[in-house]
């Protein structure tokens, strides 16, 4: 009876060791549907374990070629400035803005000087959304164009935008809000922000809008705002799947990185077809890169980045000079004169330069052997433009 359990045992935990070996063996691909092709039997996290893949929707990654902005410009004045306005002097074209303005507006301004210093010379940009249409209201940009301290409490006058074309597209005309602030004494003076640009909130409206058939078109042109390779063929064969349940054929095909082409179906609009195809899922991929900004001292690592194994060394040495000239007094009775000797102290410091192992094989490793060695973000980023020059950074470096 013993014999006959253990028999049974032994069957029992083979049978289920050879199950697990056929269950890896079917989730790897190397059996039933994968061998023949079937790139639905796939797993690609297991294929790929060291993609960076992020779920998103197609609308959030790619935009429609013929859905773009058109950018607007224009020359206006702020006025009603608390003293901060362009001097006059200074800004010529300031004084002859206001002087056309007034004789636009039927007032004769020949003869004498305009003073006031609450006028300011802007130049005012937009962005034109497509689609669209006459009376819709957009936000504007203005920035100041001459010597004002700033545009606080202004109000921009009617001001005309243009295209590249040089037709008037929009015309903008509102209070301006501004971010920062300056405060002044006579012998201090503090700055936050920038107070010499600011917004006009729905300060625009469209007076002309941009023709545009986009419901007779037969093909669509997707664009990646983020160019790969591997992330256009996915959202190829997102949309082939879809267009394949819902309308029994394909539609689209990749043309680069960056492109991805359409055919609309029959019987059905280019908008109502695009919204089914907009929020369809599919995992986005993105190169490794490093972008440093050498002015502001910001450093962005993406989660790819690899390093490989090398040695770092980092060290700076300060030079210091200090000029303090002597003033030599004759001796008393004598026919000496007062004379001013130079005197220069030079002082040098080199902390001690360590020697540290930088591995990353993961981002978590790279940023805290970063760390390590206690550098300031300049450090870190004359130590990743040596590293990329040795060949050991495994990304893009992306100098700003």
């Amino acid at each position: 009876m013993i014999r006959r359990l253990l028999i049974l045992a032994v069957a029992a935990a083979l049978g289920v060791q050879a199950a697990l070996a056929d269950g890896l063996i079917r989730k790897d691909g190397l059996g039933g549907a994968g061998a023949n092709g079937d790139s639905a039997s796939y797993e690609q996290r297991d294929l790929y374990p060291g993609q960076n893949l992020v779920p998103s929707r197609i609308k959030d990654i790619a935009q429609l070629q013929s859905a773009r902005d058109n950018q607007l410009v224009g020359y206006g004045l702020v006025i009603g400035l608390q003293g901060s306005g362009d001097s006059l002097r200074n800004s010529p074209f300031t004084e002859q803005s206001i002087r056309a303005m007034l004789e636009n507006l039927g007032i004769a301004s020949e003869g004498g000087r305009a003073r006031a210093k609450n006028v300011a010379a802007v130049i005012v940009t937009a962005n034109l959304p497509p689609f669209v249409q006459s009376g819709a209201r957009i936000d504007v940009s203005v920035s100041s164009l001459g010597d004002a301290v700033s545009l606080g409490g202004g109000v921009l006058v009617m001001t005309p935008l243009k295209a590249a074309d040089g037709e008037i597209y929009a015309v903008a005309q509102g209070p301006v809000f501004i971010s920062g602030f300056n405060a002044q004494g006579e012998a201090e003076q503090i700055t936050q922000g920038v107070p010499t640009s600011g917004r006009v909130p729905n300060g625009a409206i469209i007076e002309r809008q941009v023709e545009a058939a986009f419901g007779d078109v037969g093909t669509l042109t997707l664009q990646l705002r983020n160019a790969d390779f591997s992330t256009a063929v996915r959202i190829t064969d997102a949309i082939n799947d879809y267009a394949l349940e819902r309308f029994g054929k394909r539609v689209a095909r990749e043309q680069d990185s960056r492109t991805v082409i359409i055919q609309k179906p029959q019987k059905i609009s280019a908008a109502r077809f695009y919204a089914e195809l907009e929020n369809l899922v599919v995992e986005s991929d993105m190169p490794a890169r490093v972008v440093v900004d050498e002015r502001t001292g910001t450093i962005v690592i993406g989660n790819e980045v690899r390093i490989s194994r090398v040695a770092i060394s980092h060290g700076t040495l300060t030079v210091r000079i200090t000029e303090m000239p002597r003033v030599i007094q004759p001796e008393p009775f004598s026919r000496g004169r007062t004379e001013v000797e130079p005197f220069t102290a030079i002082e040098t410091d080199q902390p001690d330069g360590r020697v540290a192992i930088l591995d990353g094989p993961n981002l978590e490793t790279l940023v805290s052997g970063l760390n390590r060695l206690g550098v300031k973000p300049d450090g870190i980023i004359a130590i990743l433009q040596g590293i990329k020059s040795a060949g050991a950074l495994q990304a893009e470096l992306v100098l700003q």
